[in-house]
């Protein structure tokens, strides 16, 4: 059994058949890819794994618990974290004041990150914050205004948001679109610390293979809403189903 398992899952939207009857098993601690043509239903599928949208059939279940109908916050508590497509920031924030965002004061003057743990103080909050800057080497832009960085440090930044919560599974949802080629590189770096330094699982999609073949485990590769193969990069590279799918023809 993985972390996050996937049975039989569809979904239509009016005539459109976008998901059909897909079986999907995360394991623990892995980076498990999810690539395929556009259209081809990943982002659908992504959405089901935060209960952003619910299935018409089958179940998506995390850590043992269903996700389906679950609020943003629910799945937060969980131990999700997403980070979406473009860079979901506050621009007129700091970097700093960006990283307190994911907290909330208690009665008893306290402060919780959400759904993971508490910190004594705003003290105690900004020392971890800086602590998760320093380990994505953003200290030094701490007191910059977020909206005046460049793509990929607004993306790191975004990162060092979800990780500061200690999430159990973080999804990422193409993080190096419209990324030049340093950043990219960049986030790759930040992504592989991430997985040999923290009990961590990651589910991606990603149209930019060399990020895939760089950080995933395995690979799920669908197409029109369909998982045609899922195996180790090794072996998904050259297979007859990916390319045809890629491609428009089998070699």
């Amino acid at each position: 059994m993985g972390i996050l398992e996937v049975k039989d899952v569809g979904k239509r939207f009016g005539g459109l058949q976008a998901l059909g009857n897909v079986n999907l098993s995360v394991n623990e601690r892995t980076c498990h890819a999810i690539i395929g043509p556009n259209g081809a239903g990943k982002s659908t599928l992504l959405n089901c794994f935060v209960g952003k949208l619910i299935p018409d059939t089958g179940s998506v279940m995390f850590d043992g618990q269903s996700v389906l109908g679950r609020t943003p916050y629910e799945i937060n508590q969980m131990g999700i974290s997403r980070v979406f497509q473009t860079p979901e920031i506050f621009g007129d924030l700091s970097v700093i004041e960006n990283m307190m965002v994911p907290c909330f004061a208690k009665r008893d003057g306290s402060y919780r990150l959400q759904g993971i743990r508490s910190v004594a103080s705003e003290t105690e909050l900004r020392d971890q914050a800086e602590a998760m800057l320093d380990e994505v080497n953003m200290l030094d832009k701490r007191n910059m205004n977020a909206a005046s960085m460049s793509r990929g440090d607004k993306r790191r930044l975004e990162m060092a948001m979800c990780l500061v919560q200690s999430p159990k599974l973080l999804l990422l949802d193409e993080p190096t679109a419209g990324m030049a080629r340093a950043d990219t590189n960049n986030t790759i770096d930040l992504l592989q610390e991430i997985k040999d330094t923290r009990d961590i699982t990651i589910a991606i999609i990603e149209h930019d293979m060399h990020v895939v073949f760089s950080l995933a485990d395995r690979i799920t590769v669908l197409a029109q809403g369909t998982p045609l193969v899922e195996d180790t990069p090794d072996n998904i590279k050259g297979h007859p189903k990916v390319r045809e799918a890629y491609l428009g023809e089998a070699h």
